[in-house]
């Protein structure tokens, strides 16, 4: 899958997936400007051909508009834009701070609002634009304690398919990527502080295996690459079976063959 000659902005790009996508296009012949909050953790772009690093808050207007500015004057333009930024704020609909929820809709959907809305004039003039943005099983679901991130993460569902529809007539694809349980940065505390959680989850996931940042990568990756032109409006999960299940029932032991 080649990225030759496009040039690719991506958010939430210090760590976990987002790093994995620049790192990917950037190695398939891509021009990429990764993009996030935490300046000491996009310090792996400094020696990244082809990459540039730039500390942006994506619920800031401002800062979404620079992002896609330093594509166009570095670059010449933008033709893939990979909306991936997200955090996650667990807790009960009577405990959690609602400065911790404003902060989950403003990063998880703002920002993807923002970050299309920042987008659109350099994506209109590229001769294939493409759009996929991190969403989550959690968007197509809900999950006990995840209220807040689900809220947020449903927003993000169908926002892909309102933007793949509104925008089609001009060319511009918007697909979205679904993970379930992901080895990234964000994920990085359950897997060390809490193992039982951690392995409660993948022991309902039918691969019976957490995915790792490089394979929802490749999804994202090809979403925003020549390669897959006739798709838009798509929702793909990334989550090892888990959206192929109803959830009423454990999975079963190994049939014996």
């Amino acid at each position: 899958m080649s990225h030759e000659g496009r040039v690719a902005l991506v958010t939430g790009a210090a760590s976990g997936i987002g790093r994995s996508v620049a790192e990917q296009i950037a190695a398939a012949g891509g021009r990429v400007v990764a993009v996030d909050l935490d300046r000491e953790a996009l310090a792996w772009t400094e020696n990244a051909d082809g990459v540039i690093g730039r500390v942006v808050n994506v619920t800031r207007e401002e800062d979404n508009a620079a992002a896609v500015e330093e594509a166009v004057q570095s670059f010449g333009g933008l033709d893939a834009l990979v909306l991936n930024a997200g955090t996650a704020m667990p807790g009960s609909i009577d405990h959690l701070d609602l400065a911790d929820y404003r902060r989950c809709m403003d990063v998880n959907l703002g920002g993807v609002v923002l970050g299309l809305r920042a987008a659109l004039p350099a994506l209109r003039a590229s001769k294939a634009p493409a759009v996929a943005v991190t969403a989550s099983i959690s968007g197509l679901g809900g999950d006990p304690g995840l209220w807040a991130y689900n809220t947020a993460k449903g927003g993000v569902v169908n926002f892909v398919r309102a933007m793949a529809i509104e925008l089609g007539r001009e060319g511009i694809r918007v697909n979205g990527v679904c993970p379930g349980p992901t080895r990234s940065g964000m994920t990085r505390a359950i897997e060390e502080d809490t193992p039982a959680v951690y392995e409660a989850l993948r022991r309902n996931i039918p691969l019976q295996r957490w995915g790792e940042s490089h394979e929802v990568a490749a999804v994202l990756c090809f979403l925003v690459s020549t390669a897959s032109s006739i798709v838009t409006g798509a929702l793909v999960p990334a989550d090892g079976g888990i959206s192929a299940g109803t959830g009423q029932f454990p999975l079963p032991p190994l049939l014996k063959r």
